[in-house]
């Protein structure tokens, strides 16, 4: 697994004002979005491409697009929806599936709860949004939920991830033969004792949407 903190002064600027505990929901909705769009543009460094002939005004060239099967955007529910748009603005073309996992909060531990995905994943390129990378448990439980299905290269693209977390994810997944990115716009200090990112920005699904379960 390959772990890449993208290192830009605009990144460091939108996640500070998405840290602070003032920001409200309508502002913290708008950054993420932002936010998400400057590390997509990172985490599709290795989408696939294909040579394509076009004729400009002047003369004839080959260039690239993307290639066949298309990429697939995935958000964690619910949170992760709070990424989509963001990542969508560079992927356009991209197809959208939905994966609904719960964390239990006393044993740590993701469950699937809904899915909208295509049964047959095979040489699909997936990437897979879920803001917070805290304990690893949801994102390996995702991982494994696609790999299963046939996805042959995936990454995730997270807001904040802790250390315990991708040494947990790691671990989970290394018996899964693909190439598997997380890149996250910081790696913070620690888990406190509830499994929460620290010093990180509180519960992002509350804080994009509120508190209504």
């Amino acid at each position: 697994m390959r772990t890449l903190v993208v290192d830009h002064p605009l990144v460091a600027h939108k996640l500070t004002v998405l840290r602070d505990e003032r920001t409200d929901s309508p502002t913290f909705r708008l950054l993420t979005d932002e936010l998400v769009t400057l590390l997509a543009y990172e985490a599709t460094r290795e989408v696939r491409v294909e040579p394509h002939d076009i004729t400009t005004p002047v003369a004839p060239m080959t260039g690239i697009r993307l290639a066949t099967p298309k990429p697939l955007v995935v958000p964690i529910l619910r949170a992760g929806l709070g990424m989509l748009d963001g990542m969508m603005r560079l992927l356009p073309t991209a197809e959208v599936g939905f994966l609904g996992l719960v964390r239990d909060e006393e044993t740590l531990e993701a469950s699937t709860y809904a899915e909208r995905l295509p049964e047959d994943l095979s040489g699909r390129q997936c990437y897979v949004l879920d803001p917070m990378l805290a304990t690893g448990g949801t994102l390996a439980a995702a991982l494994r939920f696609l790999v299963d299905r046939g996805a042959d290269h995936i990454t995730c693209v997270c807001l904040l991830a802790a250390p315990e977390g991708c040494a947990r994810l790691e671990e989970l997944t290394a018996d899964l033969t693909i190439p598997i990115t997380v890149v996250t716009a910081a790696m913070d200090e620690r888990l406190n004792e509830k499994g929460y990112i620290v010093p990180g920005l509180g519960d992002a699904g509350d804080r994009l949407y509120g508190l209504a379960q």
